[in-house]
């Protein structure tokens, strides 16, 4: 299954929860292949891989520029990267990375068949894997619509706070709308997934409340996942984090892997 993560809004800890997902899938002996689909690369960083000019290698931006429509898909077999992650996780996990260039597929938006170059590129590609997940960028533009038009579901991620609770909304109301005319009428919000909660503000509490009635209860995921100072620290060391050690790295990891099994429920549908 593929699965495209986004919010309208940046910062809502998207790629934390790709990351964190991913490594989660791997500790459960899961295959998964990250797709980082925005031209920030962080989800790439985070994975230990960094693509710049003086070590060429093929990236998400090639994989979807060789993909018209009409040719034989399967491009991004040839950006498939290991992560610099101790094993299990380099047995499990696939990256196919990003770098800042991939802003340049942005001005193919008006080209006929753009918008399925994506899935093209990932035809036969992923099938061996038990999930990929495509970290999105914060738009609702070009790179985003790629990822929605090869996706089979696309899960929100949101701070609850107004502006990024209303970001996932524009991402669902856009999943509604759009499907049909992106190519992949069947496309669905499968779900919503609350991070950076921090349990003393009242003002999280709130719009943690509204959530049920704004998406549907079933579409509410648990747990949150709270504001922690190691899910930043996982983040700039570039590991997973359940091998910085101690109670929080072990809450953390615990929290991603009772989502990862959410995920996965959709998975099995």
């Amino acid at each position: 299954m593929r699965v495209a993560i986004g919010n309208h809004k940046g910062g809502s800890g998207k790629t934390a929860t790709v990351v964190g997902l991913a490594a989660a899938l791997a500790e459960t002996d899961h295959r998964v292949l990250v797709v980082d689909l925005d031209p920030q690369a962080n989800a790439s960083r985070r994975l230990g891989v960094r693509v710049d000019a003086a070590n060429p290698v093929p990236t998400v931006s090639e994989a979807i520029r060789e993909s018209h429509a009409g040719e034989a898909g399967g491009a991004a077999v040839e950006a498939i990267l290991t992560p610099a992650w101790p094993e299990p996780y380099a047995e499990k996990i696939g990256l196919i990375p990003s770098r800042f260039d991939l802003e340049n597929r942005i001005s193919e938006a008006a080209t006929m068949g753009a918008v399925g170059r994506l899935r093209r590129a990932l035809a036969g590609v992923d099938d061996d894997y038990d999930v990929t997940l495509i970290d999105c960028p914060p738009s609702l533009g070009h790179l985003t619509q790629l990822a929605l038009a090869a996706a089979d579901v696309a899960v929100a991620v949101l701070e609850p706070e107004f502006d990024s609770v209303e970001g996932a909304v524009r991402l669902r109301d856009f999943v509604e709308a759009a499907a049909a005319e992106l190519g992949n009428p069947r496309l669905r919000l499968a779900g919503v997934v609350v991070g950076r909660v921090r349990a003393n503000l009242g003002a999280h509490a709130f719009q943690i409340d509204g959530l049920p009635e704004l998406f549907g209860s079933e579409l509410v995921w648990s747990p949150t996942i709270p504001e922690r100072a190691v899910i930043k620290d996982a983040a700039d060391a570039a590991v997973p984090v359940a091998t910085l050690g101690g109670v929080p790295a072990a809450g953390l990891a615990e929290v991603y892997r009772d989502l990862a099994a959410r995920l996965l429920k959709e998975v099995d549908r």
